[in-house]
Formats: structure tokens, sequence, C-alpha cells
């Protein structure tokens, strides 16, 4: 894998991957108050007060090599639109987990998910020559779920009280991935996804969060 302390730019159609910086923080702000997501009691999004916080938790983890952060952005707008990352990164082993994602509601349904995955799965199986990535989500988090599979994701197992949530309750943990091996076929279908979205206004489900 390539040195994960290296900034990653990556740009698409309609939106762009961007280290994520704290002069991100007020655009950050914004968007998670669209829709109020921090709300959805299964999810880890951050609530406004907290952005700050957990801007520097996720910079803190790439400090110590377990994360890459990033802020997605929207081409037309220029404005960061929500937050995504590689993350529980396993040099050795050539692994890595996308998670961390959350998208204003507003953005939502738009192909930027699928758009964004498409650009955060080609640099990981293409530059930093991963055998798989992961996706973990809330056994409750169905639109995630939904989301997660329609990209090609292939369910591992579930993880039964596998975290304790801030609320006290207990998580089933979804994980999911693909292989390199599945990588051509996943990536043609990514592809197709993003051509039946722009021909037919077929809208993806909705991503509130996975992690």
């Amino acid at each position: 894998m390539i040195n994960i302390t290296e900034p990653i730019i990556l740009k698409g159609e309609k939106c762009s991957v961007i280290p994520l910086s704290f002069e991100h923080h007020d655009a950050l702000v914004d968007s998670v108050k669209d829709g109020a997501l921090w709300n959805l009691w299964y999810t880890f999004v951050p609530e406004p007060q907290k952005m700050h916080e957990n801007i520097a938790t996720r910079l803190g983890m790439q400090t110590d090599g377990n994360m890459i952060p990033f802020t997605v952005v929207d081409n037309d707008s220029g404005n960061p639109i929500g937050m995504t990352t590689f993350m529980n990164i396993d040099t050795t082993n050539r692994r890595l987990e996308i998670g961390g994602t959350w998208y204003r509601k507003s953005i939502q349904r738009t192909g930027i998910n699928t758009e964004c995955k498409q650009l955060l799965l080609s640099h990981a199986f293409e530059i930093m020559n991963c055998i798989a990535v992961e996706f973990r989500t809330h056994a409750f988090n169905q639109q995630s779920r939904r989301g997660i599979e329609r990209i090609g994701a292939k369910l591992d197992g579930i993880l039964r009280n596998h975290m304790i949530m801030p609320n006290g309750t207990l998580r089933d943990t979804y994980v999911y991935s693909i292989t390199a091996s599945e990588w051509p076929t996943v990536k043609a279908h990514l592809e197709f996804l993003r051509n039946k979205f722009v021909i037919e206004k077929t809208y993806e489900p909705a991503l509130a969060t996975q992690s």
C-alpha cells in the first residue's frame, strides 16, 4: 500500500473527495444541520457543537496511521457536503474499511454517494493495491445496508452485540466487503449506475451514515 500520510484528492463529475481540514468546520456544521442527521440513533453523525471535536479525532487517527479522513465537496457549489474516511487501515494485509460516512440530507439520492464510492474504491484497489475493502453498518440502518448492497458489496456476516451505542443499546454490525477479484465487475456496475441515474434519474437509496 502507498504512504497513507500523502494527501489524496479524488475528483469526479458531481463531487470531489479532499483531505479533511478544520477549514471545513463551518460548512460541515451547516451540512449536518440539513436533516438533523445526528438524531438518527443508530448512527455516529456528529452533532453541530461536536464537529470540531469530531474533526480533531479523525485527524488524530490519521496521525496514528489508522485513518485517512476526507471532506466530500459538491463540484457545482464548491461547498463541503459531508465526510467519509478510509479507516481500520491494515497495511500488512492490504485491507481497509470505507466508513464514517455521512452527507447532508438535500444531496442524498442525487447520485453523489455512488460517485463518491466509485472514487474511493478505484483509489483503494488501483492505487493502494488493496485485496479487500470493507463496509460496516448498524443492523437497523437499513438505508445504509441497501446503499452498500446496491454498489455490489457482499455480506460477510453479522457481528452480534458488537458495540455499545451512545444510548446504551447494543449494536449488531453488518459487515460487507468487496475483494480485488470482484472489483472489475463492481466497477462496471458502478459506472452503469451512474449512467442510469443521468439518463433515467433513478435515485439511489439514501445513505445517512455508515461505520
